[in-house]
């Protein structure tokens, strides 16, 4: 089965250059566990980079096995604020493992000659949960700051989402112009 799976550019994420053609992504809303993560964080939109984008972390991973179960892995920089909220979760005994989620990934089309959205919730939100690993819950932040990207100080962050039992879409792109509408979820009744 196809998997959607791209390792993305922090230090573009964080620094936009016209001239550098790497994908970058970002989680621009996330509740994790009835927590409001706080999009702090501002970069550029690579579609349109006079426009400032908010978000909660910019991602330098995404995975999806494409399958409509399947949980979506990201792992990220967050900011200091949502790091000690992240690790103030972990930490404690979670009651709920809901996540209420949006993305967007973007890739550059040579073709196109510009970048496009390639991976994202379509400013949807996504309503998951926290995926499991045995007993525990995928959810981790560093306790050091990353060295990759120095100033805004930030924190590796990486979690799983499966979907809860709901008909939800996740769009895909090959190119600009080639969008796919993938189902993530089945609705239960």
């Amino acid at each position: 089965m196809p998997q959607y799976r791209r390792v993305l550019d922090i230090y573009q994420g964080y620094n936009y250059k016209k001239d550098k053609q790497t994908p970058v992504g970002f989680i621009t809303k996330m509740k994790l566990a009835g927590t409001d993560l706080t999009a702090d964080q501002t970069c550029k939109d690579p579609t349109n980079p006079k426009n400032d984008l908010k978000v909660v972390a910019v991602l330098s991973d995404v995975l999806w096995e494409t399958g409509v179960t399947d949980a979506v892995y990201f792992s990220g920089q967050i900011s200091v604020t949502n790091r000690q909220n992240v690790a103030a979760l972990v930490i404690n005994d979670l009651t709920s493992v809901e996540v209420v989620y949006q993305f967007s990934v973007y890739d550059y089309d040579p073709v196109a000659k510009k970048y496009f959205l390639a991976f994202h919730s379509n400013a949807t939100d996504m309503n998951g949960i926290l995926e499991k690993r045995g007993d525990e819950l995928n959810v981790t932040v560093a306790d050091d700051a990353s060295t990759e990207v120095q100033s805004p100080i930030n924190y590796a962050f990486q979690t799983g989402v499966k979907p809860q039992p709901s008909a939800q879409t996740l769009h895909i792109a090959t190119a600009d112009q080639k969008p796919v509408a993938k189902s993530w979820g089945l609705a239960v009744g």
